[in-house]
């Protein structure tokens, strides 16, 4: 039983940045933005979030820090894309390559140092609570307020939204900035509970993984939960077998969340009419209102 309630909390503790910065990047995505700098955000959550609380002593300002760090990445984002039109996809990936560079640079003097991890109570922290509830919050917003209506119609038709008088623009830098805090919560929780120190390139591809869950949960909140948990299951799979000692090789069960997102992603672009009926209409176009 010890076990495998240790197993379960493991599950959860790998499932919970995934589902973070996913849920971000689902409210980013239904406002018709296309933000492939997922992990250039979650890496620059972490490096902030785990020298905020290195030389503070606190974690909580690690998290406060690493929120910020998203959102400033994501606010770049948002200025090269939505003020200045460049291609969301060229920026997302430059921004990417930027955050991996820069949270090296910065991370360098806490490469070996101890972390201020965030308290735990009964084997679980508070992020894995709060991550249920924002995506209660997200779920509730998006359909079942004018908010969320407001963010669908951006998404799904920009020119009819800005022809209604929605401002198009501003409703899409809230929901980047939105995404980025997000992208660097997820960050933060890596470099303050899962594994409580600094690790250059410590996201390791969780970004993308967060980018392909958003697709494989048909751009519906509660699907990531199920999305996330699952890709959580299947990435400590390799510290199962090394415990248990099965006899396949380290170096494959460390490749399969990145193997389950490939199938999953072949999976359901085979099924075009799942891929259209949640899918916002105007995902990665540039928008640009008339004067």
């Amino acid at each position: 039983m010890d076990a495998s309630l240790a197993v379960l909390l493991t599950i959860v503790t790998a499932a919970t940045p995934l589902l973070l910065a996913a849920i971000g990047e689902l409210v980013v995505e239904r406002s018709g933005v296309l933000n492939l700098g997922v992990e250039g955000m979650m890496v620059m959550g972490a490096v902030a979030g785990f020298g905020a609380a290195f030389l503070t002593g606190n974690p909580y300002v690690g998290v406060i820090a690493a929120i910020i760090a998203g959102m400033a990445m994501a606010l770049l984002f948002g200025l090269l894309t939505l003020t200045l039109v460049s291609n969301q996809v060229a920026t997302g990936l430059s921004l990417t390559l930027l955050g991996l560079g820069l949270s090296g640079l910065l991370g360098e003097s806490f490469v070996g140092e101890p972390g201020a991890r965030l308290p735990k109570y009964f084997g679980v922290d508070m992020l894995i609570p709060f991550s249920f509830i924002l995506t209660a919050a997200v779920a509730y917003v998006l359909f079942r307020t004018k908010a969320g209506l407001i963010i669908r119609a951006v998404g799904d038709s920009h020119n009819s939204a800005h022809a209604l008088g929605y401002r198009v623009i501003w409703v899409r830098y809230l929901c980047v900035l939105f995404g980025g805090g997000c992208a660097g919560l997820a960050g933060g929780y890596l470099s303050l509970v899962y594994t409580p120190q600094w690790v250059e390139n410590m996201t390791a591809g969780r970004g993308w993984i967060a980018l392909a869950l958003v697709v494989f949960a048909s751009w519906m909140p509660w699907r990531l939960v199920a999305g996330a948990y699952l890709f959580g299951a299947i990435s400590i799979l390799s510290f199962v077998g090394q415990t248990r000692a099965w006899d396949i090789p380290t170096q494959f069960m460390n490749s399969l969340p990145y193997l389950g997102t490939i199938l999953a992603l072949v999976v359901i672009s085979a099924n075009r009419r799942l891929t259209r009926m949640n899918a916002p209409a105007s995902l990665g176009q540039a928008f640009v209102p008339d004067r």
